[in-house]
């Protein structure tokens, strides 16, 4: 039955791209500006897609319909960490795996590594090897190890037996989950040019590194062509051409949800609509306060994999409470109204936000909030080609601040630091005791200065530092540039964790046994579904 179910998505994902493609060379229709006619050879070739539909669900996501919500706190803080004040803000729609990435699928882009950087007797091998991929991309397997405890069994088998295979990937920094989702991205979108006829397979990498979604985007990756795409534009140099995003056909990119986003998606506040107001705040992922389910056919049973108390990871033998001592697989219990699985409780997921202690709106936008912005653009040599690594990607550079000078809507490249942690938000006249001591210099300068230099050293060598001495990293907090926010609660923490308003913090390159991490894709167009 799964596989048919597959097998069915899949056809109709091609069908709807070819379709797609199809209709951006032959449909017609007329410019309500100018009155000249769409994609038509004979008065100017301008190709418009009249005919997209929607927005193709990409491999293992879920829709989740956007809106307003009270992201934060809805319990007593006992914590005192008063780093979750509810405030009001709209999320856009998106999609989310309805699973935590499981073993078996990060297996797959081990393999993928293995098979074109590091394996020399792969038909595949694109003739360089490279094992520092793959050992970049490797979990950390010693995250089980205890040293008063017996976890073995788990440093050996969880990754890699078969009989985890369902369950969640663990051991991955935040930077891996990111190298997961750009790989992710890739191979989708790869697939979907291959299943619309306009790439065929090219397994053995023709122009020497892998299909790469912007590459293709930008002229740096051919492939193997299959069906041309006839250029209608008689002006044109060229008279084919590669797909393009105006044809509606390449997804957007996999990513991490933001903070927002997830707990938005977690919350699955829909189900307490009446009319524009909910009725019930959530606590955890399901409606109520107790952890056990009050339904009369599951009655009594765990709502969540999570430690109840000291000791207690699953019960007695013969009557589990939630029939797993550490992580279970990711289908396990029912998913929430968005069809979602497990956004409480089996393991705590990373967010793409750099952590904050303070979250007021005040401090963060109302709309699509998110801390972590460094904007960039692609480096391109001295003849103004694009710079392609090895893996296939286009090179990246964070945006000169100079170029900045007359934006209004920011002026710098690094905004992690925006109203907590800038210039703007210090608490005191001396920056820090090189300043205090040049009192005929300007302050303001030297920070300044000091700050673009910090953003070279955090884009290129990922230097673990802050632009600000607000928080003084190592002496009085662990919150630096790279701290990034998890999410959720997992089987190693009690229930408090488990509510989606709760958060944490972890350095981007640290892992742990007990997080994970699951994809998100951004929404393009209306923010409902076609019926």
């Amino acid at each position: 039955m799964y596989f048919c179910f597959v097998k069915f998505q899949i056809l109709t994902i091609n069908l709807i791209a070819c379709l797609c493609l199809i209709s951006c060379s032959k449909t017609k229709e007329f410019s309500q500006s100018t009155g000249w006619m769409y994609n038509s050879v004979e008065q100017g070739g301008f190709e418009v897609n009249i005919d997209f539909n929607d927005q193709i669900t990409g491999p293992g996501l879920v829709f989740v319909e956007g809106g307003r919500f009270t992201m934060g706190r809805v319990e007593e803080d006992f914590m005192y960490h008063w780093n979750n004040i509810p405030k009001t803000v709209t999320v856009s729609s998106f999609y989310l795996d309805k699973t935590e990435v499981r073993n078996i699928d990060y297996l797959e882009y081990l393999q993928w590594i293995k098979r074109y950087f590091v394996n020399e007797n792969s038909p595949f091998f694109v003739g360089v090897s490279r094992p520092e991929i793959y050992e970049k991309a490797l979990p950390d397997t010693l995250v089980w190890r205890n040293k008063l405890g017996n976890n073995e069994i788990f440093t050996n088998n969880y990754l890699r037996h078969p009989a985890y295979k369902e369950y969640p990937v663990v051991g991955i920094s935040w930077e891996q989950a990111n190298d997961y989702c750009r790989w992710r991205t890739d191979r989708v979108n790869e697939r979907i040019l291959i299943n619309t006829c306009i790439l065929n397979e090219d397994m053995e990498l023709s122009d020497g590194y892998p299909f790469s979604t912007e590459a293709y985007l930008n002229g740096e990756y051919n492939g193997i062509i299959g069906c041309e795409i006839r250029v209608l534009d008689k002006s044109s140099d060229e008279k084919i051409r590669r797909a393009k995003i105006s044809d509606g056909i390449l997804l957007p990119h996999y990513r991490l949800p933001t903070e927002a986003e997830w707990e938005y998606a977690a919350l699955a506040l829909v189900e307490n609509n009446v009319g524009e107001n909910h009725k019930d705040r959530k606590v955890y992922a399901w409606n109520g306060s107790s952890m056990r389910n009050g339904d009369k056919k599951n009655q009594g049973r765990m709502m969540a994999n999570f430690k109840r108390g000291r000791g207690d990871n699953m019960g007695v033998a013969g009557s589990l409470n939630d029939n797993s001592d550490i992580t279970e697989p990711v289908h396990s219990y029912s998913p929430n109204e968005y069809g979602v699985y497990n956004m409480s409780g089996n393991v705590a997921e990373w967010v793409a936000d750099v952590y904050r202690p303070i979250t007021e709106q005040t401090t963060t936008t109302d709309h699509r909030p998110f801390r972590g912005n460094i904007f960039t653009q692609y480096q391109t040599d001295e003849d103004g080609n694009f710079i392609v690594d090895g893996q296939g990607y286009i090179k990246d550079t964070v945006v000169n601040p100079a170029s900045n000078i007359y934006r209004r809507n920011y002026k710098k490249s690094n905004n992690i630091n925006y109203l907590d942690g800038d210039i703007e938000s210090q608490i005191s006249n001396s920056w820090n005791s090189e300043t205090s001591e040049t009192s005929n210099i300007d302050t303001k300068k030297v920070n300044i200065d000091k700050l673009n230099q910090n953003i070279i050293k955090y884009k290129d060598s990922s230097y673990a530092s802050n632009s600000n001495e607000m928080y003084d990293y190592g002496n009085t907090t662990l919150i630096s540039d790279r701290t990034r926010v998890y999410k959720g609660g997992s089987w190693k923490d009690r229930a408090y964790w488990l509510s989606p308003g709760t958060r944490r913090f972890l350095d981007q390159s640290q892992s742990t046994d007990f997080i994970g991490f699951r994809c998100a894709m951004d929404r393009i167009g209306r923010p409902t579904l076609k019926k």
